[in-house]
């Protein structure tokens, strides 16, 4: 590659040591946090130039489809350039399954990790030793912006293996200074149980496992207020600020959150700073965003919300151009890091829209509610089946411990009611009793369709 343009400013003399939820200080800051706005875009015009142009050259699927665009590399002379340029799709990975999408030889590939597959046949992405490298550098600069310092002991509750929550923490910690407790999901009562004894400062983990953490901590008579976590980062599926208030209510720690997804990079595509939790930074210094009408495929104006849209910036073996997440959220400016624009809290996803009588539901409009409504636990289900020719959709939510039959009534009136005037349909709600759902050790699944049972 050539040589990229000179950014680098010179650090600050150290401060004193930043308390929980203190902006970072400047010397804290890695040289992509310190660019500015003008600098960060001369970059990223550098970099998309040239992985355009990686990716037509080494990867056959990303010469077909620029070609059949008419687009090349050299037709990017801006960045708005990049709107002329045809997205990715999971299916175009899975199409090419398992490496047709990778843009350099297997004898480069240091690792692979896989989605779950779920759907079909999961999607594999390839990392070189240079890869890695940034993946650990952008989750080190995370946990800083999420409030971790040198030092810190790090509980890791995502899962290892294939799916890259796991190894992209574990690593990213470490690259950040802290020390690792690799702990992975499951075992919820000994993982309640190292946390008490190994006394981390941060947890890493799913916040639908957190929950099942906080009601196991309970279980044992334990006060999870009294822990010594004062940090949670909590990623791999959509939360609501309701949520966040449980949590922190519960456990008295920052509740922030971290973005990314495996075709991407894993996690540390984008980050929540712990000092103004407004939304995540995203690290454009890597990944450029775009957010698109999820039906015309038009780019938004700034602050409307759609699909958000990736392109990698620096990535060698698997380059990503104008990668569809089918999340969505919406553009804005910068805060924290005032370089970097932020995306809103995932809302929900495109895919996981409920048509129901031909209106648009998300899991998470249903989570807002439950998770207001006095008496119930912020555990629930949707089962979606059909009546006749109509669909229908039941809400099943656990009562906390000691609720009594009227105020469980009470509470199925009151999600009944408050989806209706919030969302505009019509539902069914069952209160159950305490530990019946399925506990999440991973992403949870909200919704069951049974429609084609």
């Amino acid at each position: 590659m050539s040589s990229e343009p000179t950014t680098t400013a010179a650090p600050e003399p150290p401060g004193p040591e930043p308390r929980r939820g203190d902006p970072l200080p400047h010397d804290l800051l890695d040289d992509g946090e310190r660019l500015t706005r003008e600098q960060l875009r001369e970059l990223q015009l550098h970099r998309l130039r040239a992985t355009l142009r990686h990716a037509y050259e080494n990867v056959e699927l990303y010469r077909k489809k620029f070609d059949e665009a008419g687009v090349g590399p050299d037709d990017c002379r801006c960045l708005a350039d990049l709107s002329r340029f045809p997205f990715t799709t999971k299916a175009d990975l899975r199409d090419t399954y398992p490496f047709g999408m990778f843009a350099v030889p297997m004898s480069e590939i240091r690792r692979v990790h896989a989605s779950s597959g779920t759907t079909g046949r999961p999607t594999v992405v390839g990392y070189t030793e240079n890869d890695l490298s940034m993946w650990a550098d952008v989750v080190a600069r995370s946990i800083r912006a999420a409030g971790g310092r040198q030092g810190h002991k790090v509980h890791i509750s995502y899962g290892y293996g294939l799916f890259t929550g796991g190894l992209g923490a574990h690593y990213g910690a470490e690259r950040a200074g802290c020390t690792v407790i690799p702990v992975s999901g499951g075992m919820t009562a000994r993982q309640v149980q190292i946390i008490q004894d190994f006394r981390p400062e941060i947890i890493m983990v799913t916040p639908s496992y957190l929950l099942t953490l906080l009601d196991e901590f309970e279980k044992q008579g334990v006060d999870p207020r009294g822990t010594s976590l004062e940090v949670g980062i909590f990623g791999a599926e959509p939360w609501t600020e309701e949520m966040r208030r449980e949590i922190e209510e519960r456990m008295d720690i920052h509740a922030v959150d971290i973005y990314g997804l495996s075709e991407v990079i894993g996690p540390g595509v984008a980050q929540e700073c712990v000092e103004t939790k407004d939304g995540l930074h995203v690290w454009e210094d890597h990944f450029y965003p775009e957010v698109v009408d999820p039906v015309t495929d038009a780019v938004l104006a700034e602050g409307e919300e759609g699909e958000v849209v990736f392109t990698s910036l620096t990535k060698e073996a698997l380059p990503v151009i104008r990668y569809r997440t089918r999340d969505l959220t919406r553009l804005l400016p910068g805060t924290a890091r005032p370089a970097f624009r932020r995306i809103q809290k995932i809302t929900g996803r495109c895919d996981d829209m409920i048509i129901l009588r031909g209106v648009n539901v998300f899991p998470s409009q249903i989570e807002e509610i439950v998770l207001r409504t006095p008496g119930v636990a912020p555990h629930f289900q949707i089962q979606l089946t059909r009546r006749g020719r109509m669909d229908h959709m039941l809400v099943r939510v656990e009562a906390r411990p000691g609720t009594d039959p009227d105020r469980r009534e009470a509470a199925s009136r009151a999600i009944a009611h408050g989806v209706k005037d919030g969302v505009g349909v019509t539902v069914e709600v069952a209160i159950v009793d305490p530990e019946t759902l399925e506990r999440s050790v991973g992403k949870l699944r909200r919704v069951k369709d049974l429609r084609g049972a």
